[in-house]
């Protein structure tokens, strides 16, 4: 089998609309036949929620898989939707934070425990929480890519350069191929000269690597979650649908799909 395209989606901020660009940029690879494994390792579980995982049918997840009681082909499950798989979370992940504190190569644990069962995927999605610790570094040392969602609003690019000084960080010390697969702007609203402004600071900054495609504020996207749906399933024809589909084809034109 080939091996996949591992994507890590990373922001240490919180509320930036990494899961939601987890769930639905899967949702929108998969519509179009890209057989697509999301990896929640964000221990809020939110990725798994958001697919109609239910919190009793998570037994078999992440942690699980790290500590070595179940075999990641296992732990996959598929979605309402073709073509969508999720590896899903809970609460007890946060634990592994801690106990891979003295585990040898730890940064490397994604990579050991799932590279064999990501084989049958094409593309792999992983849901990083929001802080850099030890399961945001497993992601990165693993990743081929990492796409970073961003909030246009005050301290966008400050907290964009300190990721970014991360990501260097790892390409120096655990993953030398890493790279940087581009930035999406979320949470956008046009209207709002801060986000205009905003934006046009992150493109000159990060020339050719900022996505066209912005993610609206769009209420339907924040309904979906709550009904365990990608937005594709609660309203296709949403902006914020719409959006996602457009960063979709984005991502399968950049990396060749």
């Amino acid at each position: 089998m080939s091996e996949p395209v591992i994507l890590a989606i990373a922001n240490q901020k919180g509320g930036v609309g990494k899961t939601t660009t987890a769930v639905n940029l899967g949702a929108a690879l998969a519509r179009k036949g890209k057989r697509t494994l999301i990896i929640d390792a964000d221990p809020q579980g939110n990725a798994s929620t958001g697919l109609g995982i239910a919190a009793d049918a998570r037994e078999a997840n992440l942690y699980a898989v790290l500590a070595g009681t179940v075999s990641a082909e296992a732990a996959i499950q598929p979605t309402s939707q073709d073509h969508l798989f999720i590896l899903p979370s809970n609460q007890d992940l946060a634990a592994m934070e801690i106990e891979l504190v003295d585990a040898d190569a730890r940064q490397f644990s994604f990579r050991d425990q799932l590279k064999d069962a990501s084989k049958q995927f094409e593309v792999v999605l992983i849901d990083c929480p929001p802080a850099l610790g030890l399961l945001t570094l497993n992601g990165l040392a693993w990743a081929d890519r990492v796409l970073v969602p961003l909030q246009a609003e005050f301290f966008a690019l400050e907290g964009l350069a300190f990721l970014l000084r991360t990501l260097d960080r790892v390409k120096r010390g655990s993953n030398a191929s890493l790279q940087l697969l581009g930035v999406v702007l979320t949470m956008y609203d046009g209207r709002n000269r801060l986000a205009q402004q905003v934006e046009n600071d992150v493109r000159t900054h990060l020339r050719g690597r900022v996505f066209e495609t912005k993610i609206p504020r769009n209420v339907r996207l924040s309904e979906a979650p709550s009904h365990a749906q990608p937005i594709f399933d609660y309203d296709a024809r949403s902006t914020g649908a719409q959006a996602y589909a457009a960063l979709s084809d984005e991502v399968v034109a950049t990396l060749g799909l």
